[in-house]
């Protein structure tokens, strides 16, 4: 039995088991990959106070080391079910269960997919959602992203750096990510976009050989031959086990107040997989003290004690 079970380790669920230990509660945090979630996929994070520049993946190791230094447990576990009865939650993993007297859901977003034939197949064989974990593999040859957002142009400056040249497919007539990014993808002389195109097909035998895309202005079709092709189209929640307990939006993000508290009594979401507009990772780490806080004030009232304001 845990005062507080955290399902997810990024950056929102890490601040969460800080702030609760910090009030004297027992902590466990479940990640189902890889400590600290989407950011540690970011290079170069240079919007987080304190620091001028940090890589996401030393950004998340401190929050963990700070974490652990404070007692918290930590678990890579994939969460199956969680239940309510009797003001308890039961969390059952595909290695264990646990018990708490109150949750924060901090699940983060996943990567959408292309929703092509064989997408699934060519995972790893030529498409591939991790610039910064696959993109080295392809150094000093021709790359391909898919995607016109922050994300995309992020992975195409990065590949850039060390690829020959990056070409990149937009769905929509312009870039849709911020304006320092897009200036500067303008200004790399080796990324190249091609805009109003959207893929169809996915071509090859066991990797991925070209991808068909078709023009959106006259319907024309055209196969690009392909090394490497970097999805980037955005991201989805996976909030689907959740559903029976809280309510979820049409988008599948969980449906908060400012307190961070869900429909379900006990229950909490903090970060990306909550509804909310503004997703960084200052606005992840702030949901997770303010879901903190009143989840032990809801464990204190519930425990019987007196939680003064």
């Amino acid at each position: 039995m845990y005062d507080l079970v955290i399902i997810g380790g990024g950056m929102a669920g890490l601040t969460s088991a800080i702030y609760a230990l910090r009030e004297k509660k027992t902590v466990l945090v479940i990640e189902r990959e890889s400590i600290g979630g989407q950011i540690t996929q970011s290079p170069k994070v240079q919007n987080y106070p304190t620091y001028t520049e940090i890589s996401g993946a030393e950004l998340a190791d401190k929050a963990f080391d700070q974490m652990t230094a404070l007692g918290g447990d930590f678990e890579v576990e994939n969460v199956e079910n969680v239940i309510k009865e009797n003001d308890i939650f039961t969390i059952k993993t595909d290695y264990n269960t646990y018990e708490a007297r109150a949750i924060i859901v901090a699940t983060g977003l996943k990567h959408r997919m292309l929703g092509l034939e064989q997408e699934e197949k060519f995972i790893g064989n030529g498409i591939y959602y991790c610039a910064i974990c696959d993109g080295p593999f392809f150094a000093g040859q021709e790359v391909a992203v898919i995607g016109g957002g922050n994300s995309a142009l992020q992975y195409a400056i990065m590949l850039s750096s060390y690829c020959s040249k990056v070409h990149m497919f937009v769905w929509e007539d312009y870039f849709t990510g911020e304006k320092a990014l897009v200036e500067k993808v303008k200004a790399t002389q080796n990324i190249e976009a091609t805009f109003g195109v959207k893929s169809t097909k996915l071509n090859g035998a066991e990797k991925l050989e070209s991808v068909e895309f078709e023009k959106m202005a006259d319907g024309s079709r055209f196969l690009y031959n392909a090394n490497a092709v970097f999805v980037a189209v955005g991201q989805e929640p996976k909030n689907e086990i959740f559903a029976k307990l809280a309510e979820i939006d049409s988008y599948g993000y969980i449906v908060t107040d400012e307190k961070c508290q869900t429909s379900c009594d006990g229950m909490f979401a903090a970060g990306d997989c909550r509804q909310k507009t503004v997703r960084q990772v200052a606005t992840a780490v702030g949901d997770g003290a303010i879901a903190a806080t009143f989840a032990c004030r809801y464990i204190d009232m519930n425990m019987g004690k007196l939680w003064k304001s």
